[in-house]
């Protein structure tokens, strides 16, 4: 069956091509009734209109770009999701980039193959991709540092002082001893978070001990194999608790001590991030510090589309964490 055209639905409407072309743009230069006479013969006809001359003459795709190295693990999935619906409520699409290519990134982004792009891309995007970006006024918000200009734009949670209030809350149990599982050296948050730690240590005037810092990568795995590793390395050093850069690693790290026959939080406490679904659920409950993950893909979208529209500037958003208390920490007990 032939593919039903605009020529088509003018013939079967009875008026001229620029008029159906008028109706199905929405431009204000019709009567109400040949528009409606129009559209209502254009959907009995199942006409589809031709979206990429449309988009190519307007010199927009309306699609948005997330460049990213990864999208596995709680975090990424409800990221994702919230940007997506805010996309299809602001009438764009997503693509999402998953790739460790710069040139991919770059092609695509100076290519101009979407309006904007949100970037999470653990500084792979360097100072001279950006003095580019911002040479060709493109559109952009970053999950992964602090830009502010006319086009360009930051929605980013405030990690410093979520770790350093969660630190503090744990000397306030009268932990001393406190271990930190970080995750990526070259991510943002969590360079951020262990800055916060290291900062309440320093105010409150612990030693830091650099045995005490962990390489967990943000996974469970890892933070399993680097807590057992650490404790059969270091017999001597058993941590009060354990300050973790994510939800995952703090769950990783409690089945590490468990394993060992630790038992938490009577003899270590644990405090993760993020609050992902299954930490309530977790045996125990997880005390974490909440993010606001859904608001953060929310934001990022709506900031960048108002920037593609003209209607605001770069601007730099911190998101606060808030502290949720569970059954993972409580207050430092005698050890046996």
């Amino acid at each position: 069956m032939a593919k039903v055209t605009i020529k088509d639905v003018a013939r079967e409407a009875g008026v001229s091509i620029s008029t159906v072309s008028n109706a199905l743009n929405d431009v204000d230069v019709l009567n109400p009734e040949t528009k409606s006479h129009v559209l209502n013969v254009a959907k009995r006809m199942n006409y589809v209109p031709n979206l990429n001359g449309k988009l190519l003459k307007s010199g927009k795709t309306k699609m948005l770009g997330f460049f990213t190295t990864s999208v596995s693990g709680p975090y990424f999935y409800t990221l994702v999701e919230s940007m997506s619906r805010e996309c299809d409520r602001l009438g764009y699409g997503l693509n999402v980039f998953v790739t460790k290519d710069k040139k991919v990134i770059m092609s695509n982004i100076l290519g101009r193959r979407v309006d904007g792009v949100i970037i999470f891309e653990e500084n792979m995007i360097e100072e001279q991709d950006i003095a580019a970006m911002e040479k060709d006024r493109v559109k952009a918000v970053f999950l992964d540092r602090v830009i502010e200009n006319e086009n360009m734009g930051s929605i980013i949670f405030d990690s410093y002082i979520s770790a350093y209030k969660a630190t503090q809350y744990l000397i306030s149990l009268g932990h001393r001893q406190i271990s930190y599982i970080s995750g990526v050296d070259t991510m943002f948050d969590s360079v951020q978070r262990k800055e916060g730690f290291l900062a309440a240590l320093q105010e409150f005037q612990l030693p830091f001990d650099p045995d005490f810092i962990l390489q967990g990568y943000f996974e469970e795995e890892g933070t399993y194999l680097a807590v057992k590793s650490f404790l059969k390395q270091h017999p001597g050093k058993i941590p009060d608790a354990f300050l973790a850069g994510n939800d995952v690693s703090a769950i990783g790290c409690i089945k590490a001590l468990n394993s060992i026959g630790y038992e938490v939080p009577r003899d270590i406490s644990v405090v993760g991030f993020d609050d992902i679904d299954i930490a309530q659920y977790f045996t125990p409950p997880l005390t974490t510090v909440r993010n606001q993950i859904a608001r953060q893909g929310m934001l990022v979208v709506n900031h960048l589309v108002r920037m593609i529209q003209k209607k605001e500037q770069g601007k730099v958003v911190k998101l606060a964490g808030e502290l949720v208390v569970r059954e993972s920490s409580t207050v430092k007990l005698p050890r046996d």
